[in-house]
Protein backbone atom coordinates (compact mmCIF):
# COMPACT_ATOMS: atom_id res chain seq x y z
CA UNK A 1 0.00 0.00 0.00
CA UNK A 2 1.48 3.34 -1.10
CA UNK A 3 0.24 6.80 -0.05
CA UNK A 4 1.11 9.94 -2.01
CA UNK A 5 0.08 13.57 -1.56
CA UNK A 6 -1.15 15.30 -4.70
CA UNK A 7 -1.51 18.64 -2.91
CA UNK A 8 0.27 21.46 -4.71
CA UNK A 9 1.50 22.77 -1.35
CA UNK A 10 1.61 21.30 2.14
CA UNK A 11 -1.10 22.83 4.34
CA UNK A 12 -4.72 23.80 3.76
CA UNK A 13 -5.80 24.20 0.15
CA UNK A 14 -6.21 21.92 -2.84
CA UNK A 15 -6.56 18.68 -0.88
CA UNK A 16 -5.97 15.49 -2.84
CA UNK A 17 -4.16 12.21 -2.16
CA UNK A 18 -3.44 8.97 -4.02
CA UNK A 19 -3.59 5.47 -2.56
CA UNK A 20 -2.21 2.51 -4.52
CA UNK A 21 -2.48 -1.20 -3.64
CA UNK A 22 -2.11 -4.34 -5.78
CA UNK A 23 -2.27 -2.28 -8.95
CA UNK A 24 -5.51 -0.51 -7.95
CA UNK A 25 -5.58 3.27 -7.50
CA UNK A 26 -7.96 5.58 -5.63
CA UNK A 27 -7.80 9.36 -5.36
CA UNK A 28 -8.98 10.82 -2.04
CA UNK A 29 -10.58 14.24 -2.58
CA UNK A 30 -10.01 16.71 -5.40
CA UNK A 31 -9.93 20.20 -3.95
CA UNK A 32 -9.39 23.74 -5.21
CA UNK A 33 -7.16 26.15 -3.31
CA UNK A 34 -9.32 29.09 -2.12
CA UNK A 35 -6.54 31.70 -2.35
CA UNK A 36 -5.00 30.79 -5.72
CA UNK A 37 -6.28 31.07 -9.26
CA UNK A 38 -6.25 28.95 -12.39
CA UNK A 39 -4.24 25.76 -12.52
CA UNK A 40 -2.21 26.97 -9.54
CA UNK A 41 -5.33 26.28 -7.47
CA UNK A 42 -5.46 22.63 -8.60
CA UNK A 43 -3.74 19.60 -7.09
CA UNK A 44 -0.78 18.09 -8.92
CA UNK A 45 -2.79 15.76 -11.11
CA UNK A 46 0.19 15.50 -13.48
CA UNK A 47 1.71 13.11 -10.91
CA UNK A 48 -0.95 10.51 -11.88
CA UNK A 49 -0.88 8.91 -15.31
CA UNK A 50 -4.02 9.66 -17.34
CA UNK A 51 -6.54 6.84 -17.35
CA UNK A 52 -4.93 5.02 -14.40
CA UNK A 53 -7.33 5.75 -11.52
CA UNK A 54 -10.02 3.22 -10.58
CA UNK A 55 -11.98 5.42 -8.20
CA UNK A 56 -12.24 8.85 -6.64
CA UNK A 57 -13.61 9.31 -3.12
CA UNK A 58 -14.99 12.71 -2.09
CA UNK A 59 -15.22 13.13 1.67
CA UNK A 60 -17.37 16.28 1.63
CA UNK A 61 -18.56 19.13 -0.53
CA UNK A 62 -16.40 22.11 0.46
CA UNK A 63 -14.50 23.43 -2.55
CA UNK A 64 -11.10 22.73 -1.00
CA UNK A 65 -12.05 19.03 -1.22
CA UNK A 66 -14.25 18.82 -4.33
CA UNK A 67 -13.62 21.98 -6.37
CA UNK A 68 -11.42 20.41 -9.08
CA UNK A 69 -13.16 17.08 -9.46
CA UNK A 70 -14.18 17.87 -13.10
CA UNK A 71 -10.51 18.67 -13.87
CA UNK A 72 -9.48 15.29 -12.46
CA UNK A 73 -12.28 13.49 -14.32
CA UNK A 74 -11.12 15.03 -17.59
CA UNK A 75 -7.85 13.13 -17.12
CA UNK A 76 -9.45 10.07 -15.48
CA UNK A 77 -12.80 9.63 -17.27
CA UNK A 78 -12.96 5.94 -16.37
CA UNK A 79 -12.82 6.64 -12.62
CA UNK A 80 -15.91 6.04 -10.54
CA UNK A 81 -16.79 8.72 -7.99
CA UNK A 82 -17.87 7.50 -4.53
CA UNK A 83 -19.60 9.89 -2.13
CA UNK A 84 -22.63 10.13 0.13
CA UNK A 85 -26.03 11.17 -1.29
CA UNK A 86 -25.86 14.44 0.68
CA UNK A 87 -22.39 15.24 -0.62
CA UNK A 88 -23.51 14.45 -4.17
CA UNK A 89 -26.30 17.04 -4.00
CA UNK A 90 -24.22 19.72 -2.28
CA UNK A 91 -21.13 19.17 -4.42
CA UNK A 92 -23.10 19.39 -7.64
CA UNK A 93 -24.60 22.72 -6.57
CA UNK A 94 -21.23 24.07 -5.42
CA UNK A 95 -19.48 23.08 -8.65
CA UNK A 96 -22.16 24.72 -10.79
CA UNK A 97 -21.76 27.89 -8.74
CA UNK A 98 -18.00 27.62 -9.15
CA UNK A 99 -18.41 27.71 -12.93
CA UNK A 100 -20.38 30.95 -12.58
CA UNK A 101 -17.66 32.44 -10.36
CA UNK A 102 -14.90 31.43 -12.80
CA UNK A 103 -16.81 32.87 -15.72
CA UNK A 104 -17.10 36.17 -13.85
CA UNK A 105 -13.38 36.12 -12.96
CA UNK A 106 -12.51 35.52 -16.61
CA UNK A 107 -14.08 38.89 -17.36
CA UNK A 108 -13.22 40.79 -14.16
CA UNK A 109 -9.62 39.59 -13.78
CA UNK A 110 -8.78 38.67 -17.37
CA UNK A 111 -8.07 35.02 -16.45
CA UNK A 112 -8.44 33.47 -19.88
CA UNK A 113 -7.94 29.87 -18.66
CA UNK A 114 -11.24 30.18 -16.75
CA UNK A 115 -13.55 28.43 -16.48
CA UNK A 116 -11.55 25.25 -15.82
CA UNK A 117 -14.71 23.25 -16.60
CA UNK A 118 -18.25 23.87 -17.84
CA UNK A 119 -21.73 23.14 -16.51
CA UNK A 120 -22.14 20.23 -18.93
CA UNK A 121 -19.00 18.58 -17.51
CA UNK A 122 -20.59 18.52 -14.06
CA UNK A 123 -23.80 17.04 -15.40
CA UNK A 124 -21.88 14.24 -17.14
CA UNK A 125 -19.87 13.42 -14.01
CA UNK A 126 -22.97 13.46 -11.78
CA UNK A 127 -24.47 10.65 -13.87
CA UNK A 128 -21.54 8.43 -12.83
CA UNK A 129 -21.77 9.10 -9.10
CA UNK A 130 -21.71 5.99 -6.93
CA UNK A 131 -23.70 6.86 -3.79
CA UNK A 132 -22.77 5.08 -0.58
CA UNK A 133 -24.02 5.36 3.00
CA UNK A 134 -21.98 5.36 6.19
CA UNK A 135 -20.72 2.11 7.75
CA UNK A 136 -21.48 0.06 4.62
CA UNK A 137 -18.27 -1.45 3.18
CA UNK A 138 -17.84 -1.37 -0.61
CA UNK A 139 -15.23 -2.22 -3.24
CA UNK A 140 -13.66 0.79 -4.94
CA UNK A 141 -12.11 -1.10 -7.89
CA UNK A 142 -13.59 -3.81 -10.16
CA UNK A 143 -11.41 -6.58 -8.71
CA UNK A 144 -12.10 -5.71 -5.08
CA UNK A 145 -8.46 -5.09 -4.25
CA UNK A 146 -9.30 -2.00 -2.15
CA UNK A 147 -12.32 -2.05 0.16
CA UNK A 148 -13.65 1.15 1.72
CA UNK A 149 -16.05 2.14 4.50
CA UNK A 150 -17.45 5.62 5.12
CA UNK A 151 -17.78 7.00 8.67
CA UNK A 152 -19.71 10.09 9.75
CA UNK A 153 -17.14 12.91 10.13
CA UNK A 154 -19.48 15.43 11.80
CA UNK A 155 -18.11 18.35 9.74
CA UNK A 156 -21.03 19.30 7.48
CA UNK A 157 -24.00 17.51 5.95
CA UNK A 158 -22.80 14.30 4.28
CA UNK A 159 -19.17 14.59 5.37
CA UNK A 160 -17.25 11.37 5.96
CA UNK A 161 -13.94 9.91 6.92
CA UNK A 162 -13.00 6.71 5.13
CA UNK A 163 -11.24 3.48 6.02
CA UNK A 164 -9.43 1.74 3.15
CA UNK A 165 -8.24 -1.86 3.42
CA UNK A 166 -5.91 -3.63 0.98
CA UNK A 167 -3.01 -6.07 1.09
CA UNK A 168 -3.67 -6.77 4.76
CA UNK A 169 -3.16 -3.09 5.63
CA UNK A 170 -5.63 -0.47 6.87
CA UNK A 171 -5.48 3.29 6.25
CA UNK A 172 -7.96 5.76 7.75
CA UNK A 173 -8.38 9.21 6.20
CA UNK A 174 -10.41 11.52 8.44
CA UNK A 175 -11.17 14.23 5.91
CA UNK A 176 -12.39 17.29 7.82
CA UNK A 177 -13.76 16.09 11.15
CA UNK A 178 -15.57 17.45 14.20
CA UNK A 179 -16.23 15.28 17.25
CA UNK A 180 -18.62 17.75 18.92
CA UNK A 181 -22.31 18.24 18.25
CA UNK A 182 -23.21 21.52 16.56
CA UNK A 183 -26.69 23.03 16.24
CA UNK A 184 -27.76 20.76 13.37
CA UNK A 185 -24.77 18.52 12.79
CA UNK A 186 -24.03 15.67 15.17
CA UNK A 187 -20.42 14.96 16.11
CA UNK A 188 -18.26 12.43 14.28
CA UNK A 189 -18.28 8.70 14.90
CA UNK A 190 -14.94 7.40 13.68
CA UNK A 191 -13.73 3.85 14.44
CA UNK A 192 -11.31 3.34 17.34
CA UNK A 193 -9.71 0.12 16.11
CA UNK A 194 -5.96 0.29 15.48
CA UNK A 195 -4.89 1.16 11.93
CA UNK A 196 -1.60 0.89 10.05
CA UNK A 197 -1.75 4.51 8.91
CA UNK A 198 -3.83 7.51 9.91
CA UNK A 199 -4.19 10.55 7.65
CA UNK A 200 -5.62 13.25 9.90
CA UNK A 201 -6.47 16.92 9.56
CA UNK A 202 -4.70 19.41 11.85
CA UNK A 203 -6.61 22.63 11.09
CA UNK A 204 -6.88 23.90 14.67
CA UNK A 205 -3.48 22.75 15.89
CA UNK A 206 -2.33 26.28 16.69
CA UNK A 207 -5.52 27.25 18.53
CA UNK A 208 -6.16 26.55 22.21
CA UNK A 209 -9.82 26.88 23.12
CA UNK A 210 -10.52 28.78 26.33
CA UNK A 211 -11.15 26.43 29.30
CA UNK A 212 -14.67 27.71 30.11
CA UNK A 213 -16.01 27.21 26.57
CA UNK A 214 -19.32 25.43 26.00
CA UNK A 215 -21.26 25.40 22.77
CA UNK A 216 -24.48 26.49 24.49
CA UNK A 217 -22.88 29.45 26.27
CA UNK A 218 -21.21 30.56 23.03
CA UNK A 219 -24.52 30.40 21.18
CA UNK A 220 -26.31 32.31 23.94
CA UNK A 221 -23.59 34.96 23.93
CA UNK A 222 -24.21 35.49 20.22
CA UNK A 223 -27.97 35.67 20.81
CA UNK A 224 -27.51 38.30 23.52
CA UNK A 225 -25.23 40.38 21.27
CA UNK A 226 -27.80 40.24 18.47
CA UNK A 227 -30.52 41.27 20.94
CA UNK A 228 -28.56 44.36 21.99
CA UNK A 229 -28.12 45.47 18.37
CA UNK A 230 -31.80 44.97 17.59
CA UNK A 231 -32.79 46.90 20.73
CA UNK A 232 -30.80 49.95 19.60
CA UNK A 233 -32.34 49.70 16.13
CA UNK A 234 -29.18 48.55 14.43
CA UNK A 235 -28.61 45.74 11.96
CA UNK A 236 -26.54 42.57 12.36
CA UNK A 237 -24.24 41.17 9.69
CA UNK A 238 -23.16 37.55 10.11
CA UNK A 239 -20.61 36.68 7.38
CA UNK A 240 -21.16 32.99 6.64
CA UNK A 241 -20.22 30.36 4.12
CA UNK A 242 -23.25 29.45 2.03
CA UNK A 243 -22.97 25.77 2.88
CA UNK A 244 -22.72 24.49 6.44
CA UNK A 245 -22.23 27.64 8.47
CA UNK A 246 -25.36 29.32 7.08
CA UNK A 247 -27.58 26.43 8.11
CA UNK A 248 -26.00 26.13 11.58
CA UNK A 249 -26.48 29.86 12.21
CA UNK A 250 -30.09 29.81 11.00
CA UNK A 251 -30.85 26.96 13.39
CA UNK A 252 -29.37 29.04 16.22
CA UNK A 253 -31.50 32.04 15.27
CA UNK A 254 -34.56 29.79 15.20
CA UNK A 255 -33.83 28.75 18.80
CA UNK A 256 -33.16 32.35 19.86
CA UNK A 257 -36.59 33.35 18.56
CA UNK A 258 -38.42 30.39 20.12
CA UNK A 259 -36.82 31.03 23.51
CA UNK A 260 -37.36 34.79 23.40
CA UNK A 261 -33.66 35.65 23.29
CA UNK A 262 -34.35 37.88 20.29
CA UNK A 263 -37.70 39.28 19.10
CA UNK A 264 -39.67 36.66 17.19
CA UNK A 265 -40.49 39.04 14.33
CA UNK A 266 -36.85 39.98 13.65
CA UNK A 267 -36.35 39.78 9.85
CA UNK A 268 -33.63 37.37 8.70
CA UNK A 269 -32.06 37.72 5.26
CA UNK A 270 -29.93 35.15 3.44
CA UNK A 271 -28.34 35.17 -0.02
CA UNK A 272 -29.38 33.27 -3.11
CA UNK A 273 -26.66 30.62 -2.99
CA UNK A 274 -27.35 30.06 0.71
CA UNK A 275 -31.00 29.49 -0.16
CA UNK A 276 -30.02 26.85 -2.71
CA UNK A 277 -27.80 25.07 -0.19
CA UNK A 278 -30.44 25.29 2.52
CA UNK A 279 -32.95 23.60 0.21
CA UNK A 280 -30.55 20.66 -0.01
CA UNK A 281 -30.13 20.57 3.77
CA UNK A 282 -33.92 20.52 4.10
CA UNK A 283 -34.22 17.76 1.50
CA UNK A 284 -32.10 15.51 3.73
CA UNK A 285 -33.64 16.54 7.05
CA UNK A 286 -35.16 13.09 7.64
CA UNK A 287 -32.52 10.94 5.97
CA UNK A 288 -29.24 12.19 7.45
CA UNK A 289 -27.77 11.70 10.92
CA UNK A 290 -28.43 15.07 12.53
CA UNK A 291 -29.89 16.94 15.46
CA UNK A 292 -33.32 18.49 14.97
CA UNK A 293 -34.56 15.66 12.73
CA UNK A 294 -37.41 16.80 10.51
CA UNK A 295 -36.64 20.51 11.06
CA UNK A 296 -36.78 22.23 7.68
CA UNK A 297 -35.20 25.64 7.76
CA UNK A 298 -37.02 27.23 4.84
CA UNK A 299 -40.40 25.75 5.80
CA UNK A 300 -40.15 26.31 9.56
CA UNK A 301 -38.58 29.79 9.54
CA UNK A 302 -39.68 33.01 7.91
CA UNK A 303 -36.67 34.05 5.84
CA UNK A 304 -36.04 36.75 3.28
CA UNK A 305 -33.98 35.32 0.39
CA UNK A 306 -31.81 37.27 -2.02
CA UNK A 307 -30.88 36.75 -5.65
CA UNK A 308 -28.14 34.38 -6.87
CA UNK A 309 -27.24 36.89 -9.59
CA UNK A 310 -23.63 38.00 -8.99
CA UNK A 311 -24.26 41.07 -11.14
CA UNK A 312 -26.94 42.34 -8.73
CA UNK A 313 -25.63 41.57 -5.24
CA UNK A 314 -27.41 44.45 -3.53
CA UNK A 315 -30.97 43.39 -4.20
CA UNK A 316 -31.31 42.75 -0.47
CA UNK A 317 -32.38 45.96 1.32
CA UNK A 318 -30.48 47.20 4.37
CA UNK A 319 -33.07 47.89 7.05
CA UNK A 320 -32.94 48.59 10.76
CA UNK A 321 -33.47 45.74 13.19
CA UNK A 322 -32.67 42.93 10.78
CA UNK A 323 -30.21 40.04 10.72
CA UNK A 324 -28.18 39.38 7.57
CA UNK A 325 -26.51 35.97 7.25
CA UNK A 326 -24.61 36.61 4.03
CA UNK A 327 -21.70 35.00 2.22
CA UNK A 328 -18.83 34.89 2.02
CA UNK A 329 -17.61 33.96 5.47
CA UNK A 330 -14.26 35.68 4.90
CA UNK A 331 -15.97 38.69 3.29
CA UNK A 332 -14.01 38.24 0.06
CA UNK A 333 -14.17 41.10 -2.45
CA UNK A 334 -17.22 41.08 -4.75
CA UNK A 335 -19.35 39.13 -2.27
CA UNK A 336 -22.55 40.32 -0.62
CA UNK A 337 -21.11 40.33 2.92
CA UNK A 338 -18.24 42.56 1.76
CA UNK A 339 -20.63 44.94 0.01
CA UNK A 340 -22.95 45.21 3.02
CA UNK A 341 -20.08 45.81 5.41
CA UNK A 342 -18.55 48.48 3.21
CA UNK A 343 -21.74 50.36 2.34
CA UNK A 344 -23.70 50.44 5.58
CA UNK A 345 -22.70 48.12 8.41
CA UNK A 346 -19.17 49.07 9.48
CA UNK A 347 -19.49 52.84 9.81
CA UNK A 348 -22.69 52.85 11.93
CA UNK A 349 -22.10 52.34 15.67
CA UNK A 350 -25.61 50.93 16.11
CA UNK A 351 -24.78 47.91 13.97
CA UNK A 352 -23.06 44.64 14.78
CA UNK A 353 -20.64 42.57 12.69
CA UNK A 354 -20.34 39.14 14.29
CA UNK A 355 -17.96 36.49 12.92
CA UNK A 356 -19.10 32.90 13.41
CA UNK A 357 -16.36 31.08 11.50
CA UNK A 358 -12.80 31.21 10.26
CA UNK A 359 -11.38 34.17 8.35
CA UNK A 360 -7.88 34.11 6.91
CA UNK A 361 -5.83 36.99 8.38
CA UNK A 362 -5.14 38.31 4.86
CA UNK A 363 -8.84 38.29 3.89
CA UNK A 364 -11.10 41.34 4.28
CA UNK A 365 -12.76 39.63 7.24
CA UNK A 366 -9.36 38.94 8.79
CA UNK A 367 -8.37 42.59 8.41
CA UNK A 368 -11.53 43.74 10.16
CA UNK A 369 -10.97 41.28 13.03
CA UNK A 370 -7.42 42.55 13.50
CA UNK A 371 -8.43 46.23 13.55
CA UNK A 372 -9.49 48.36 16.51
CA UNK A 373 -12.57 50.51 16.93
CA UNK A 374 -12.21 53.70 14.89
CA UNK A 375 -9.58 52.26 12.54
CA UNK A 376 -10.03 52.70 8.81
CA UNK A 377 -9.73 49.47 6.81
CA UNK A 378 -9.66 48.77 3.07
CA UNK A 379 -11.77 45.67 2.44
CA UNK A 380 -12.09 46.17 -1.32
CA UNK A 381 -9.12 47.66 -3.22
CA UNK A 382 -11.48 49.25 -5.73
CA UNK A 383 -12.89 51.46 -2.95
CA UNK A 384 -11.53 53.59 -0.15
CA UNK A 385 -10.98 52.75 3.49
CA UNK A 386 -14.03 52.38 5.73
CA UNK A 387 -14.16 53.33 9.43
CA UNK A 388 -14.95 50.54 11.88
CA UNK A 389 -17.52 52.05 14.21
CA UNK A 390 -19.89 49.09 14.66
CA UNK A 391 -19.65 46.39 17.30
CA UNK A 392 -17.28 43.65 16.03
CA UNK A 393 -17.18 40.27 17.80
CA UNK A 394 -15.77 36.82 17.04
CA UNK A 395 -17.45 33.55 18.07
CA UNK A 396 -16.15 30.00 18.01
CA UNK A 397 -18.48 27.73 16.06
CA UNK A 398 -15.80 25.88 14.15
CA UNK A 399 -16.74 22.80 12.17
CA UNK A 400 -13.27 21.38 12.85
CA UNK A 401 -12.30 19.31 15.87
CA UNK A 402 -10.22 20.87 18.63
CA UNK A 403 -6.57 19.92 18.68
CA UNK A 404 -7.03 18.15 22.00
CA UNK A 405 -9.77 15.87 20.63
CA UNK A 406 -7.73 15.11 17.51
CA UNK A 407 -4.71 14.21 19.62
CA UNK A 408 -6.88 12.01 21.82
CA UNK A 409 -8.13 10.21 18.71
CA UNK A 410 -4.60 9.60 17.39
CA UNK A 411 -3.63 8.09 20.73
CA UNK A 412 -6.65 5.76 20.63
CA UNK A 413 -6.00 4.31 17.19
CA UNK A 414 -2.25 4.14 17.88
CA UNK A 415 -1.07 4.09 14.25
CA UNK A 416 2.50 3.10 13.29
CA UNK A 417 2.38 5.99 10.79
CA UNK A 418 0.56 9.29 11.30
CA UNK A 419 0.23 11.66 8.33
CA UNK A 420 -0.48 15.25 9.39
CA UNK A 421 -2.42 17.12 6.68
CA UNK A 422 -4.76 20.09 6.22
CA UNK A 423 -2.96 22.40 8.63
CA UNK A 424 -0.67 25.42 8.56
CA UNK A 425 2.90 25.00 9.80
CA UNK A 426 2.26 26.12 13.42
CA UNK A 427 -0.68 23.72 13.65
CA UNK A 428 1.35 20.81 12.33
CA UNK A 429 4.26 21.63 14.67
CA UNK A 430 2.00 21.43 17.74
CA UNK A 431 0.94 17.90 16.77
CA UNK A 432 4.52 16.86 16.03
CA UNK A 433 5.65 18.00 19.47
CA UNK A 434 2.71 16.37 21.26
CA UNK A 435 3.13 13.04 19.45
CA UNK A 436 6.87 12.96 20.07
CA UNK A 437 6.07 13.16 23.78
CA UNK A 438 2.87 11.11 24.06
CA UNK A 439 3.18 8.55 21.24
CA UNK A 440 6.85 8.16 20.30
CA UNK A 441 6.08 4.81 18.65
CA UNK A 442 4.30 6.49 15.73
CA UNK A 443 6.23 7.78 12.74
CA UNK A 444 4.98 11.33 12.16
CA UNK A 445 4.93 12.35 8.51
CA UNK A 446 4.04 15.69 6.93
CA UNK A 447 3.57 14.47 3.34
CA UNK A 448 5.16 16.63 0.69
CA UNK A 449 3.68 16.73 -2.82
CA UNK A 450 4.75 13.76 -4.90
CA UNK A 451 6.50 11.82 -2.14
CA UNK A 452 5.61 8.13 -1.92
CA UNK A 453 5.15 6.52 1.49
CA UNK A 454 4.89 2.76 1.89
CA UNK A 455 2.31 1.64 4.47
Amino acid sequence: MIFKSLCRHAGIGANSYLLEASGARVVLDSGMHPELEGMDACPRFELVEPGSVDATIITHSHLDHVGTMPVLMDKQPQSKVFLTPETADLATAMLHNSVNVMQAKRIELGLTEYPLFEHRDIDIIAEKFELRGIERPFDVDPDGKIRATFHDAGHILGSVGVTLKADGKTLLYTGDVNFEDATIQKGAILPHEPVDALVIETTRGDYARRPDYTRLSEENSLGEAISRVIARKGSVLLPVFAMGKTQEVLAMIHRFKREGLIPYKTPVYIGGLSTKMTLIYDRHSDTSRRKLPGFRILADMELEAGSRDRRKPRQIPLVQGAIYALSSGMMTENTVSNLFARTGILENKKNGLFFVGYADPASPGGKIRAAAQGDHVVIDPKHGAVPINCDVRVYDFSGHATRESLLEYILKVNPPKTFLVHGDEPAVEWFKQQLAEKLPSTQVIVPQPGEEHVI
